[in-house]
């Protein structure tokens, strides 16, 4: 039997998915059901996360791989892959991309979906715009996680960076220009930093209004991307926290443009998205992994 691959491009575009726009995921639908597990599937003599790596170098590219599980009481429970094979509590964009599927699917307005984060809300607000509420922000050193106590609104790093916890750890660095920054080099630096024992995402934001900010991400595990949610969040918040901006603020990433809430109730991320393409597994395929 054959099991359909959703291959979206999340991103902010809304979002946008081969799911979303400016940002390439991989989601797999329905493996679970037929039996076979991606966390000790051989999948050609590779763990599932090397093959999400693989799957990248060999042009079927996504900045991360998506499952949906069938687990507990929630509408579905998610499991994220970066595309070095780590793995992910929380992925923003993902999120809003795999709710927007399953509510074209269902016809339903509202879902409840789980990831190693928690329960997360998501809402159709009509007009293709999907929003989720991604949880209260961890803004204490041990939630992080940072490696020893200390003050997260300005860390001991140059340019003095906000920590935030959004399920995933963040670095969100305020500067005068964002497209003066070498986000290759002060990413792939930062991402390591020692004290960032889990690493970190990082991104860089430029205050264009006290409602609206101009950001662009390195994503942990990943590299440059186009756009991330839990990032728009993690900036959302640091901005806030910091008094540049107020608790609703649309952010212009290089894949397109976010609105995040933060609400007494949580972070809502708010954005469109896109479906591109499906895909199969071919029964070949299906029992070499079985």
């Amino acid at each position: 039997m054959h099991h359909v691959t959703h291959v979206p491009l999340a991103g902010a575009f809304g979002g946008g998915g081969l799911f979303g726009i400016g940002y390439a995921m991989g989601v797999l639908d329905g493996l679970r059901d037929q039996g076979i597990d991606l966390s000790t599937a051989p999948m050609i003599g590779t763990s599932a996360g090397s093959w999400a790596a693989s799957a990248t170098a060999l042009g079927v590219g996504f900045d991360q791989l998506a499952v949906i599980e069938t687990r507990g009481t929630s509408d579905a429970h998610l499991v994220f892959y970066n595309a070095d094979g780590s793995t992910s509590a929380a992925c923003g964009n993902a999120t809003r991309c795999i709710a927007r599927h399953l509510m074209d699917e269902t016809g339903r307005k509202q879902l409840t979906l789980t990831t190693d984060r928690g329960a997360l809300l998501a809402e159709d607000r009509g007009a293709g715009v999907t929003a989720v509420n991604m949880g209260q922000p961890q803004l204490l050193w041990h939630e992080v996680p940072l490696l020893h106590d200390m003050d997260t609104l300005a860390l001991p790093i140059e340019g003095a960076p906000t920590a935030t916890g959004m399920g995933n750890p963040h670095c969100t660095f305020f500067v005068d220009d964002v497209a003066a920054v070498d986000l290759a080099r002060r990413g792939a630096e930062i991402e390591h930093h020692p004290l960032y024992p889990q690493r970190t995402n990082v991104q860089f934001a430029q205050v264009i209004a006290p409602d609206h900010l101009r950001m662009r991400v390195w994503e942990r595990g990943v590299g440059v991307t186009l756009a991330s949610g839990s990032s728009s969040c993690a900036t959302a918040v640091a901005a806030a926290r910091r008094g540049l901006t107020s608790r609703q603020v649309r952010i212009d990433l290089d894949g397109g443009t976010l609105n995040i809430d933060w609400r007494a109730d949580g972070v809502w991320m708010i954005g469109t998205t896109m479906h591109v393409a499906d895909g199969t597994f071919t029964d070949e395929f299906l029992r070499s992994i079985a």
